[in-house]
C-alpha cells in the first residue's frame, strides 16, 4: 500500500474518532442525582445551607455538570422512602440515586431484617427503572444493646454487597457524638458540621461517578 494510502485512511480514522467523540461527551456530561434522606439532609435545626447544598456549590465551582436534588424529609423512614421512590424517579428522571435513611428506624428500634429488605426494595426499584443507587450508612446510640446496633449497621453493608451500591459506612463520620458538632439532642448535626459533611461525602460521589 502506498504512503499516500496510509495517510488518507489514518485522517479519516482520527477523523470518524473526533466525530464518535463529539457526539459522546455531551450525553456523558450532565449528571442527575435524586438523595431521598431523612433530617440529616434535610437541613433540620439549620441556620445555614445543608450539606447537600455546600455540595452542590462545590461540584459547580470545580467545574463539574452533576447536579444532587435534596429530596430528604425529616423524620422520614425506609418504608417511607419505599414509598415515594418512584414517584421521585418519575418527577426528577435521575441518572443516580443516593438512599440516605435508616437512622428514624433504628431510633425506633424497627427490625434490623426489615430495614435491610426496605432497603432493597428502593434499590431493587431504581433497578428495574434504569437508575443507579448509592448508599449512605448510618450508625445509631447504643440504646437497644450491642447486639442491635451491631446488625442495624451491618443492613447497609449487606444491602450493598447484594446488589453492588457502593456504599459509604456511617456518612457524618466524627461528628457523630462530639457536642460542638451537633445541636442540643445530639442527633442532628449543627451548621459547624455541614462542610464537614460535605468533604466526606463528595469524595465519594465523586469516585463513584469517575470524574
Amino acid at each position: 500500500m502506498k504512503g499516500s494510502d496510509l495517510t488518507r485512511k489514518f485522517r479519516t480514522a482520527l477523523m470518524v474518532g473526533v466525530i464518535w467523540c463529539g457526539l459522546t461527551l455531551p450525553a456523558a456530561a450532565n449528571t442527575t442525582i435524586l438523595l431521598i434522606g431523612d433530617s440529616l439532609s434535610s437541613g433540620y435545626g439549620l441556620q445555614g445551607p445543608v450539606w447537600v447544598e455546600q455540595a452542590n456549590q462545590a461540584l459547580a465551582k470545580q467545574g463539574h455538570a452533576v447536579t444532587i436534588i435534596n429530596d430528604s424529609i425529616s423524620g422520614d423512614t425506609t418504608a417511607g422512602g419505599v414509598a415515594r421512590i418512584k414517584d421521585g424517579i418519575d418527577r426528577i428522571q435521575p441518572d443516580w440515586i443516593i438512599i440516605e435513611l435508616g437512622g428514624n428506624d433504628g431510633l425506633r428500634g424497627i427490625p434490623p431484617r426489615t430495614i435491610e429488605d426496605n432497603l432493597m426494595k428502593m434499590v431493587n426499584i431504581a433497578d428495574a427503572n434504569g437508575v443507579q443507587t448509592m448508599l449512605l450508612g448510618i450508625r445509631i446510640p447504643p440504646n437497644y444493646g450491642k447486639s442491635y446496633t451491631e446488625l442495624f449497621e451491618q443492613t447497609f453493608k449487606s444491602v450493598s454487597a447484594t446488589t453492588g451500591s457502593p456504599l459509604l459506612p456511617f456518612f457524618i463520620g466524627e461528628i457523630g457524638g462530639d457536642p460542638k458538632l451537633n445541636q442540643a439532642d445530639m442527633i442532628h448535626p449543627n451548621d459547624q458540621a455541614q462542610p464537614i459533611i460535605r468533604d466526606r461525602v463528595l469524595p465519594f460521589i465523586k469516585s463513584v461517578l469517575g470524574i
